[in-house]
């Protein structure tokens, strides 16, 4: 991007370039700068124009520099190497056979991407034979009466021609007319482009640029061209169906999404400014929210130009830039003589990062959110309060460190880097898979640059389309933003019918089946035909899946709660845990089977009676004599007492060896170390031991 022709307060900047009047400070060649005009042209929408004026032009262009000053896009690489990245969604054709297969779209700057989703559809394309405009989409369909409908009833994705207008109303005419979809097929062998808004919105552009809520994409020319024979033959056929996927054109690693919003503090600018006032007024509430979750990190960026070397001493340059000219900003009102200058968006937009940085750095990083809609209601540029002292005020009244912002700042005056824009001209540049950052706002989420309205439910969706699946808040899970598919026959994943627990978990790209967790019980399988519940307190989940019934007032369950897993039986019944059946013990001699025993079978377990007023021992299985004689009794009396008194006998014995014992292997240890006193008591003493005594 080079520098721009600024046209009035309410029309977006337009991008011009030359050769003489405009060199990039750098030891290569001057640079002609190609752009995306949305100005109606011979085909009346946006395509690549270079703009090489001749000299006549270029001298009034060179007189006009001293009414603006000409500014460049700021980077630390050449402008030769710059790139913008083209952001793509899939086309799956999945009917008719013979046209099977994926293709690429260019997805536009407009309207609602489905990101994280898809659209299936039926492609229609719109017959030209009373009106040739119909077929580029350029004039309503029928006065908006003709409502276009598919015979199977399934969405609509109109197929228009390149050509006669701009993008966006061709995507607006289908939207009145029902379309679901649009895509529009190129009339050019080219590689793939971004469709944009038009660039000088009047208010009835304005208007329906808002409103427009499908999603539009742009197809080669060769794939376009397939499209409309098919469709234009699909009445005596197959209907040709589509498939719009967006899933991957999101990246979606894990559980935190990063994002940035490359914006400004002008607010003079006309459409897009106001564009994006509203947008932080709206997204701001979600925007904390994500952020005090831990959900998100946020960071703002400004785009920064720097003035062309043959310009650093003019006024015109002291106007717009700061630190000698590092870092400019075009004059907000297009007019250097009257109103605020390019270098006073330059100061706030370096006091808004240093805002961040300090409400990052006390923890409190959604501020930022705050500060920015704040200053726009109360320190406007329309109002003449875009000011420092107004600043400061909204500065302070949310609790932010004054000193730490204004050392984060540094002085604009000095002839030297400033660390903070510095580090905005660098990763305005892209790497990698990210190109740079060109187009005014720019919403950067995962590394990719956001397509679509800057409008807070499209960002929202978009940036729940950026969490790993099933990791995503549950703001995105929320009617409006996804459709639940487990609420259609459980997703076809599995479901206990008793208690209606279900392994179907929805997420903002769809559903996964995986067995839950439900008051602290896990449950285990493959999530589609089976889960189990297993742990400690299984059986407290509906047994843990197992066999349990009652009767008689005694309940019985293949659940226990010291096993982990599994249903077993429990002791007087027998089956696989699921299913258990009692046990006839009786009949089956497996108790009460003694020679006095009379046995009968009862549910869960048995009764056992002795004959002749004997007593049944169950765990012996044995009948014993209930009543015995007084001699009986002390005789066993006696046996029992000798018993005892041997046993204690043998204990106390015990004791008394085992002691002896002990202390000889003791003094016998001792010996080995130590003379012990009756070894040595009637021994001389040596002359060693005589001084020391």
């Amino acid at each position: 991007m080079s520098f721009h022709e600024k046209k009035n307060r309410n029309q977006k900047f337009k991008l011009v370039s030359s050769s003489t009047f405009l060199r990039v400070v750098s030891t290569k060649p001057p640079l002609v700068t190609t752009y995306k005009s949305c100005q109606s042209n011979t085909h009346g929408e946006g395509q690549a124009q270079t703009h090489i004026f001749p000299m006549a032009h270029e001298r009034r262009l060179a007189a006009l520099a001293w009414a603006w000053l000409a500014v460049v896009v700021s980077t630390t690489a050449r402008l030769s190497s710059a790139r913008f990245i083209v952001e793509k969604n899939s086309v799956t054709v999945l009917s008719p056979r013979s046209l099977r297969g994926h293709h690429k779209a260019a997805i536009a700057n407009y309207g609602v991407p489905e990101y994280g989703g898809t659209l299936t559809g039926v492609v229609l394309y719109p017959s030209s034979d009373s009106d040739p405009k119909l077929a580029t989409g350029c004039v309503p369909f029928g006065d908006n009466k003709k409502k276009f409908r598919s015979p199977s009833g399934r969405p609509v994705v109109l197929l228009v021609d390149r050509g006669g207008c701009y993008f966006a109303l061709k995507t607006w005419h289908a939207q009145l007319a029902g379309a679901a979809a649009v895509l529009v097929a190129d009339a050019a062998d080219e590689p793939l482009l971004t469709m944009d808004s038009p660039e000088d919105e009047t208010p009835d552009m304005a208007a329906f640029l808002a409103n427009i809520t499908i999603p539009s994409a742009l197809v080669t020319k060769r794939f376009g061209d397939a499209l409309r024979s098919a469709a234009s033959a699909a009445a005596n056929s197959d209907e040709v169906m589509v498939r719009l996927d967006w899933r991957e054109s999101m990246p979606h690693p894990d559980e935190r999404v990063e994002y940035e919003l490359w914006t400004n503090s002008n607010d003079e600018c006309g459409a897009r400014c106001e564009e994006q006032a509203a947008f932080v007024r709206a997204f701001r509430g979600h925007a904390q929210l994500l952020e005090k979750g831990g959900y998100v990190a946020f960071t703002p960026h400004y785009i920064t130009w720097f003035c062309p070397e043959p310009f650093l001493g003019t006024p015109q340059c002291a106007a717009q830039c700061v630190n000698r000219g590092r870092y400019c900003a075009p004059d907000p009102e297009g007019d250097l003589g009257a109103g605020y200058d390019g270098k006073d968006v330059v100061v706030e937009n370096l006091r808004q990062l240093c805002v961040h940085r300090a409400a990052n750095a006390t923890g409190r990083p959604w501020v930022w959110w705050d500060y920015v809609d704040d200053y726009h209601r109360r320190c406007s540029m329309k109002e003449d309060k875009y000011s420092k002292t107004c600043a400061e005020g909204v500065v302070r009244s949310l609790g932010l460190p004054m000193e730490m912002i204004e050392k984060c700042m540094g002085d604009p005056e000095a002839d030297a880097e400033n660390e903070v824009l510095k580090n905005e001209q660098i990763v305005q540049v892209g790497h990698g898979t990210r190109g740079d950052v060109t187009i005014l706002p720019t919403l950067v989420i995962n590394n990719v640059q956001y397509r679509g309205k800057l409008e807070s439910t499209a960002v929202l969706k978009a940036i729940c389309a950026g969490f790993k699946e099933s990791t995503e808040p549950h703001v995105c899970l929320t009617p409006g933003m996804e459709t639940d598919e487990c609420l259609d026959n459980n997703g076809g994943c599995w479901r206990d019918e008793k208690t209606n627990i279900t392994a179907c978990k929805d997420t903002y790209r769809g559903r996964i089946c995986e067995c839950p967790v439900v008051d602290g019980i896990q449950y285990q399988g493959d999530g589609y035909t089976d889960c189990k519940a297993v742990g400690p307190a299984r059986c407290a989940m509906d047994n843990g899946g197992c066999w349990m019934e009652t009767r008689h007032g005694k309940t019985f369950s293949a659940c226990s709660g010291s096993d982990l897993s599994g249903c077993k039986c429990p002791p007087g019944f027998k089956g696989n845990g699921f299913h258990c059946q009692d046990v006839d013990e009786c009949s089956e001699k497996l108790a009460c089977s003694c020679p006095h025993c009379s046995c009968k079978n009862n549910w869960g377990g048995f009764d056992c009676k002795c004959s002749g007023g004997l007593m049944y021992i169950k765990s012996e299985d044995a009948c014993i004599a209930k009543n015995m004689s007084a001699l009986g009794w002390l005789v066993t009396a006696l046996v029992v007492s000798c018993l005892a008194g041997a046993g204690v006998a043998g204990y106390v014995f015990y004791k008394y060896r085992l002691r002896r014992y002990m202390d000889s292997e003791i003094m016998a240890i001792m010996a080995q170390y130590m003379p012990l006193d009756n070894q040595h008591e009637s021994q001389p003493l040596t002359t060693q031991e005589t001084q020391q005594a």
